[in-house]
């Protein structure tokens, strides 16, 4: 586990300065601004004039909005304290989403400025400036304006559900302490039908193979009832056959059928025992590198 946290662990022990620190953040901020012109920050590219009012499918205006932000115990342990950034919205639409009325836009965000945000994460005193959602990747161009003007040695998280277009990626590139993503799907069948997205193994794929050559990688996969052999599996086969203990895998028993899960009968219910039990088994017959949440359950 210490090879793969290898950048991470040395930027929170002080061996090293976080990589903002040292990446042209003058040139990334004005090619992530240049982008929301005709949005495509996130694989949607629907091409919004966000600079001019338009909002895309995601919504999210030519500003900062988020939904709250605290110094978070409830993440990896390695992670903990994380001051997390829950930004509004989200480039999903998950029928079961456990954190929906962020997502879904059905509270009430509060505007931030960089400069307010940037003071917030230096008298923050956690271990890391997580960036989450929601989603984050819709606000890139205002997080990377942010860390301009943080003064800390604070490594940044970028946690995210990896549906960002290689602009994006590109853009995160030389940034990015620690990449934690969320890793839903085996198959474009069942991410069409639960998260209304296209093209979802490929774009996914594809990041996480950029994010692993760019930084550290951490997955999280949450387990879905009745999704074991379409979903859980093949994930953690792309993550054996790509990454191997390179990475770090955190298999997540936490499901509950929020939002609009009852719809699903698939996933109406809960996530039982021995679901779960058998993912993990599976997982640690590739061999694969588990962790999990301060407050989960041992696996």
């Amino acid at each position: 586990m210490k090879r793969a946290l290898e950048n991470y662990s040395r930027a929170v022990s002080g061996k090293s300065e976080p990589r903002f620190k040292s990446a042209d953040l003058d040139e990334k901020t004005r090619k992530a601004f240049m982008i929301l012109k005709r949005c495509e920050l996130c694989e949607r590219k629907c091409r919004a004039d966000r600079t001019g009012g338009e909002r895309g499918w995601c919504k999210v205006p030519d500003r900062m909005l988020v939904s709250s932000m605290f110094p978070h115990w409830g993440e990896e342990r390695f992670l903990v304290p994380s001051f997390t950034v829950f930004f509004w919205s989200c480039t999903f639409s998950c029928v079961y989403c456990q954190n929906w009325t962020v997502s879904q836009r059905l509270e009430m965000p509060t505007e931030i400025t960089e400069k307010e945000l940037a003071a917030r994460i230096d008298s923050c005193g956690c271990k890391n400036v997580n960036f989450v959602g929601g989603e984050p990747t819709p606000y890139l161009p205002f997080i990377l304006k942010t860390l301009k003007f943080v003064k800390s040695d604070i490594p940044v998280v970028w946690n995210s559900n990896f549906y960002m277009s290689e602009k994006s990626m590109g853009l995160l590139k030389g940034i990015v302490d620690l990449y934690l993503s969320d890793f839903k799907y085996g198959n474009n069948r069942c991410a069409w039908r639960l998260s209304r997205t296209k093209r979802y193994t490929e774009v996914v794929k594809r990041n996480h193979i950029l994010a692993f050559q760019d930084s550290d990688l951490v997955v999280r996969h949450l387990v879905l009832p009745g999704h074991t052999e379409c979903c859980s599996k093949p994930v953690l086969d792309f993550i054996s056959e790509s990454f191997g203990r390179k990475v770090i895998v955190n298999i997540m028993p936490q499901y509950r059928p929020e939002y609009r899960a009852r719809e699903f009968p698939d996933i109406s219910g809960g996530l039982r025992e021995d679901e779960f039990e058998e993912v993990v088994d599976y997982a640690k017959s590739l061999g694969l590198n588990s962790t999990e949440h301060s407050n989960q359950r041992e696996i």
